[in-house]
């Protein structure tokens, strides 16, 4: 999760990603920063993002990336 952590931090400095849970909803990440953010998940840990998985309820909030990330890890 730390790592998560940083990664989300170097896309949106100052965000306070381990209470905010409308990451999407408020615009704090936008399609690029998507973009850049599952590229970055994919290398740092090993899985695919699948288009599937990119919904809002997956990306809302550090908590629900790092749920998507332990189920694709599991799934791998």
């Amino acid at each position: 999760m730390d790592e998560l952590l940083e990664i989300l931090e170097d896309l949106a400095p100052g965000t306070d990603f381990e209470t905010c849970t409308t990451l999407i909803d408020d615009h704090i990440l936008d399609s690029f920063a998507i973009l850049s953010l599952v590229s970055e998940i994919e290398d740092a840990f090993d899985v695919e993002v699948s288009p599937a998985e990119l919904v809002p309820a997956n990306f809302n909030s550090a908590k629900t990336l790092w749920a998507m990330i332990e189920r694709l890890q599991a799934e791998g």
